[in-house]
């Protein structure tokens, strides 16, 4: 028997205000949330409330406003270590997203690396998992390596393994492909970086708002996610980092608050988390990204999970009886995030077509060039599905397809 409890979808679709709009005349079906997901009506009301009611500086006021804010935003805080399973919220610290977390640790963190260690990553990785370690290579001279994929279109662990040894002093890789909505072996592949050592480094933008993350259990060193992936606000992120480490670590920028002391002949650092927010930081933000991840506990990753399964198992049988239908990544076991390609149609003029009908999806590289290359395709069309998507919604998508399809007199 199953006891899953059912995600109800109408009353979630009643919470997020943009799903009752139009597009070209046709109801909005909103399939990118990949890139960035709707907004519940319980974060903006949050941050509208914030600015109405408590806005002021955090940390720096003895008056009323500046205590309340400063409450809020440390309450936010609190809320987001205990959503990933953080044991101390010090251990939390905002940023402006996944990418703006990962460039901290490759600037912070990684000021201690020299010529001769090496980055161990995978071709799967979003820009933001790459391009700041690059730039390291270039102030620093460390070396990075590429994991592979197997034929299946997952991440090859043995090649991974193989290119773990003694230079190795960080294992970076994606929690779930943003491309091939694939989730990766997180805990096995960090017992295999700490075992010669080194640390690991977890995108986990496209997990948190579809699984329940643990970072105790998943062994990682670093966390770096996004609100707006999660329902919650652009602009701000967090990197989450064992206590430890994040003390041993330089700050990333110099400025306010991010100091205990100044003065002319040198200064002292704050204490972690906040040696590393220098000058006023999203406080709104903040406070609506904590609102979002009370909004995603509240529904149950259980009844998220299982509602998710559905449909991309729905729109997996759907899409596979169209003809010239090409799914990058595995048919199985994966989450809602289909790259394909249909036909000869090029994916930006998919899009194109598909927006006419009202059906929004993601058309290019997705942030992953490596990855494209590696698949042998220029770009691929996206569409990804999130806890307000419906069955009724895939069926608008695959007759939208149709559509395409006639538009370039069908496919040989």
């Amino acid at each position: 028997m199953n006891t899953t409890p059912a995600l109800d979808v109408d009353r979630v679709r009643a919470d997020f205000p943009i799903l009752n709009r139009e597009v070209h005349g046709r109801p909005l079906v909103y399939l990118d949330s990949a890139a960035s997901s709707q907004k519940p009506t319980q974060v903006i009301r949050a941050m509208s409330e914030y600015f109405e009611q408590h806005h002021s500086n955090v940390h720096r006021g003895a008056h009323e406003l500046s205590v309340e804010a400063t409450d809020a935003y440390e309450h936010a805080r609190a809320t987001l270590a205990g959503f990933i399973g953080a044991r101390e919220p010090a251990e939390l610290v905002f940023t402006r997203g996944t990418t703006e977390s990962i460039n901290l640790v490759a600037y912070a963190w990684g000021s201690g690396l020299e010529r001769g260690d090496e980055i161990v990553l995978t071709v799967m990785e979003h820009h933001s998992n790459i391009v700041p370690w690059q730039l390291l290579a270039e102030r620093s001279g460390v070396r990075l390596r590429f994991a592979g994929l197997t034929a299946a279109g997952r991440l090859d662990v043995d090649h991974l393994a193989s290119l773990i040894g003694p230079s190795t002093r960080l294992v970076g890789l994606t929690h779930v492909s943003n491309s091939l909505g694939i989730t990766n072996p997180v805990a096995e592949i960090a017992g295999l970086a700490h075992d010669v050592g080194a640390l690991c480094l977890v995108d986990g933008a496209q997990a948190v708002p579809h699984m329940p993350v643990d970072v105790g259990a998943l062994g990682c060193d670093f966390y770096a996610f996004s609100a707006h992936k999660m329902c919650g606000p652009t602009g701000v992120g967090a990197l989450w980092a064992r206590q430890a480490i994040l003390e041993a670590m330089p700050p990333f920028q110099g400025g306010g608050e991010m100091i205990s002391e100044v003065k002319l002949e040198g200064s002292v650092w704050a204490p972690v988390p906040h040696k590393f927010e220098a000058g006023t930081p999203p406080i709104a933000e903040a406070v609506g990204f904590g609102v979002a991840a009370d909004y995603i506990t509240a529904l149950g990753f259980e009844a998220i999970s299982a509602h998710e399964a559905d449909l991309t198992s729905y729109a997996l049988n759907r899409l596979a009886g169209l003809d010239g239908f090409e799914l990058f990544g595995p048919s199985e076991d994966r989450l809602g995030v289909l790259s394909f390609r249909y036909g000869d149609i090029h994916p930006h003029d998919l899009a194109t077509i598909l927006d006419r009908q009202g059906v929004a999806i993601r058309a290019g590289h997705h942030c992953n060039q490596p990855l494209m290359d590696y698949l042998g395709v220029d770009a691929t069309a996206r569409a990804s599905l999130y806890l307000y998507t419906t069955r009724g919604e895939i069926d608008v998508l695959v007759d939208a397809l149709l559509v395409a399809r006639d538009l370039f007199g069908g496919f040989e």
